[in-house]
């Protein structure tokens, strides 16, 4: 049996492929670009490019499980290649943001809910991971940290709880190869809430020199952000952080509440990635 891993470039999808490669299994590591992949040897690889839909039937060819990222262009037309190739199961790395109040008019939520939807009108078996902020989204002060810059936040005092990517690979591996997990939908998070002064404060450690915090206001923010993302995106996540400023995040399921063995914590993926926030 191939398990097909989508999304193959990104630090989770090479994750699983590892893991599942490491445990013997037969893995297909698919992308648009599949040029540029990197895998292990032994690993096939295979072009798949959701606006192309000649290329589901060769990346499809004897897979039963899919590992899938939430592209929703072309989907509808993928899932109806997957039923006819004869997959039975597909865990889709989906997102929190799906469970907001107006997730259906949220730019956030859009990519995974339109995926969701689609797998849920479908006749394959369905696992939704749905992870909370990931650590690694702190990678986008590098380039202030690197240079001494001040990390100028319109919330600094807002409240999430990160979960480190290798969690989230080794959760949807269970959800891969067990039975636990198996058409399921369950919320992701780290195991402590941390606001991102905090944050900055764990990075400064790990580093070993201070990082300066600027507050300002969510004007300032919005003018910011919109150089590099589009005007309902930076809306939607000054609206999450401002709700978000107001108490320490919930914690939901963890790779210790999932698989019995300790969460990552934020301080870990701060010292395992130090050297991202120092200049090159």
């Amino acid at each position: 049996m191939t398990l097909l891993i989508t999304g193959a470039r990104g630090k989770v999808g090479q994750a699983v492929i590892s893991r599942l490669h490491s445990a013997g299994l037969t893995v297909r590591a698919a992308s648009a670009h599949p040029a540029e992949l990197t895998t292990p040897d032994g690993v096939e690889v295979a072009e798949l490019a959701l606006d192309r839909p000649e290329t589901f039937d060769s990346a499809l060819r004897g897979v039963r499980q899919v590992f899938l990222y939430p592209q929703p262009a072309g989907i509808r037309e993928l899932v109806k290649a997957a039923e006819a190739a004869g997959v039975e199961h597909v865990v889709l790395l989906s997102s929190s943001s799906v469970l907001g109040p107006d997730a259906d008019n949220d730019p956030l939520a859009g990519h995974s809910l339109q995926v969701e939807r689609a797998l849920a009108d479908s006749d394959l078996i369905r696992t939704f991971l749905r992870p909370d902020a990931f650590a690694s989204n702190s990678l986008g002060w590098a380039y202030f940290i690197g240079r001494s810059l001040p990390i100028q936040l319109a919330y600094p005092d807002a409240h999430i709880a990160p979960i480190h990517p290798d969690d989230i690979a080794d959760i949807a591996v269970e959800a891969l190869t067990g039975t636990s997990l198996t058409g399921r939908s369950v919320t992701l998070t780290g195991p402590e809430s941390l606001t991102f002064r905090e944050q900055i404060a764990v990075l400064a450690e790990a580093l070993g020199h201070r990082i300066a915090v600027e507050h300002i206001t969510r004007a300032e923010a919005e003018q910011q952000m919109g150089r590099h993302m589009p005007a309902p995106m930076v809306a939607s996540l000054l609206d999450l952080w401002e709700a978000a400023d107001h108490g320490p995040a919930a914690i939901a399921d963890t790779t210790q509440t999932l698989l019995g063995r300790p969460a990552r914590t934020f301080r870990q993926w701060a010292q395992e990635n130090a050297t991202a926030f120092t200049r090159h």
